[in-house]
């Protein structure tokens, strides 16, 4: 009988401050107007700190939102359902249809009242797949304005960059004068680039908390992370933020140093590409009976943070803010601001290209010290799911096991989750691992 070892575990004492971190966020922007903030819709990915100019303001990014619904079936599908009635397609984003059925319900998730009316919508086109025709159609449909910074050239990372830089900050410089226009409110360059400093902090803090994941016995596992996430993904421009996503990461440490576990009982670490099927997440605690804990995945390491890839040495570090990097420029004025957060964007690793990012996922897998790619076949975003066989085969190529399924991060109906279950512990029995007997 093979001899399985029993970390000590404890619960994150920063849990429940967390907890209210997130949902305060949520339900800020349910009575935003009547404390005189502005409520502003756009992605992820968005550099919303830049807003702060404007003054007060709350952001709603739609993605993690559109999760939060997906994790709830019972709403969630009677929400897609009247989406689908008024005639849009099913094979669109996922996210996009879980927040638009929700808005053509005039039910806002986290409260059940009525579905917050904003002043805009601003953005990054970050998906053009998805996003400015979902935001479109919340512009359409509630009559408000809607503006996009077009910066997809940054996706092609070779080549002369200035130019594209330049293209890029004149479109945050000319929708400031916008937002100016439509708000009838003089922005604050100062507020702006003290909200930005903020933010690139948090996208640095955020990255480090992944890295962590890196120690034997993992001190995070992925469940938690998804739940803390919303933090740095929609509050990156606030000082609480950086207080608590430093508590945790000095948690972290300190788990490390006592060798506390996410997962009592790991003997097998895994990690992800992509969001997760937000429906099925008890398919992660149900894999904790084999031992397994799931350590990271790579799209919210860089979607709510940032870290740097060392390619000539294959390792990753924590990112430092742009402004004590060399060669940047100290932020002055609003056209500081626009050129450092163009280029900030340029130079991030979301923006890298198909080879470099194959480079990365080897990276983080023998940063994370994990023993499998866990990889999804997303109906829900088709982007997502691009080249997906083909880093499957990469990964095997360079003696990296990988289990695959299919299904939708934010639809239930297309999740088989016998079958899926079924998939990995067939997956982890060829790996030599089986389900451990009560200890």
């Amino acid at each position: 009988m093979t001899t399985v070892t029993k970390y000590k575990t404890a619960p994150l004492k920063c849990w429940q401050k967390g907890k209210e971190l997130r949902l305060e966020a949520y339900r800020d922007l349910a009575t935003g107007h009547e404390q005189g903030k502005l409520l502003v819709l756009g992605c992820a990915a968005t550099p919303y700190g830049m807003l702060a100019g404007l003054g007060d303001f709350v952001f709603l990014a739609g993605e993690p939102y559109g999760a939060s619904v997906a994790a709830d079936p019972p709403v969630s599908i009677p929400a897609m359902e009247i989406y689908e009635a008024k005639g849009y397609a099913r094979d669109m984003c996922g996210y996009m249809r879980n927040f638009l059925g929700t808005m053509f319900q005039d039910k806002y998730y986290f409260t059940g009242g009525p579905f917050p009316k904003f002043d805009f919508a601003w953005s990054v086109r970050h998906c053009p797949a998805g996003h400015p025709k979902w935001h479109q159609i919340v512009s359409d449909y509630q009559g408000i304005p809607m503006n996009y910074i077009d910066d997809e050239t940054m996706l092609a990372t070779d080549g002369e960059q200035q130019s594209r830089i330049d293209y890029v900050a004149g479109q945050y410089m000319d929708s400031i004068e916008w937002m100016e226009k439509i708000t009838k409110r003089k922005y604050d360059d100062e507020k702006g680039i003290e909200a930005m400093r903020n933010y690139f902090i948090n996208e640095g803090l955020w990255g480090e908390i992944n890295l962590l994941n890196g120690a034997i016995p993992a001190p995070l596992d992925i469940k938690s992370m998804f739940a803390l996430m919303p933090i740095s993904m929609l509050r990156r421009h606030e000082k609480v933020a950086i207080e608590f996503l430093t508590e945790l990461r000095d948690e972290l440490k300190e788990r490390i140093a006592n060798q506390i576990a996410a997962v009592p009982t790991e003997r097998y670490r895994m990690c992800m590409l992509t969001p997760p099927p937000w429906s099925f997440l008890k398919v992660f605690r149900y894999l904790e009976n084999y031992g397994v804990v799931f350590v990271g995945t790579y799209v919210y390491l860089i979607n709510s943070g940032e870290v740097k890839f060392l390619y000539d040495k294959g390792t990753v570090v924590p990112a430092t803010p742009p402004e004590k990097r060399p060669g940047w420029k100290t932020m002055k004025n609003r056209e500081d601001l626009c050129r450092t957060v163009a280029r900030w964007r340029a130079e991030h690793p979301f923006q890298s290209h198909l080879e470099t990012r194959k480079k990365e996922y080897v990276i983080m897998y023998n940063h994370w010290k994990a023993n499998a790619y866990l990889l999804l076949i997303n109906r829900g975003c088709v982007p997502m799911t691009t080249s997906m066989y083909d880093f499957q085969r990469d990964l095997n190529k360079q003696g990296i096991p990988t289990s695959m399924f299919e299904g939708n991060f934010a639809d239930r109906r297309d999740i088989d989750e016998t079958g899926v279950l079924d998939r990995l512990e067939t997956f982890l029995e060829g790996q030599g691992i089986q389900k451990i007997q009560a200890l």
